[in-house]
């Protein structure tokens, strides 16, 4: 299951638990693509339950999709991630290190409130 909500102009929430194959890969990164269009310095929140392994079709979509990924980077200033999954959580500050102009940092599930706060700060 991949879900986008778009909260506000320039907020977008994304769950995301299971695994996606090719069909429900194209069709999450299509509507992230859509509900991005028009953010300009956005938050996103990430929340991933029970996470899988994408399948190779899947990650031949996001693969296709890179050039409009990219493109989002520079829509959005922050990203919470929300996740009890401890390497999902090294990742991500992994990869707000890696990104610039984009802050994302990585919290518990217990920790949404915080995350909440650190998004409108």
């Amino acid at each position: 299951m991949f879900t986008v909500t778009k909260r506000s102009n320039n907020r977008v929430d994304i769950e995301f638990e299971g695994t996606l194959d090719a069909e429900g890969m194209r069709t999450a990164l299509d509507e992230l693509i859509d509900k991005s269009n028009d953010v300009e310095h956005g938050a996103m929140f990430y929340r991933i339950g029970e996470f899988q392994i994408p399948t190779l079709g899947a990650l031949a979509v996001e693969f296709s999709r890179l050039p409009k990924l990219f493109g989002l980077l520079t829509k959005y200033d922050k990203c919470a991630v929300l996740s009890d999954t401890n390497w999902i959580r090294t990742a991500t500050e992994i990869e707000g290190a890696l990104i610039p102009g984009l802050e994302i940092k990585a919290f518990r599930k217990d920790e949404e409130d915080a995350a909440e706060a650190w998004l409108a700060g």
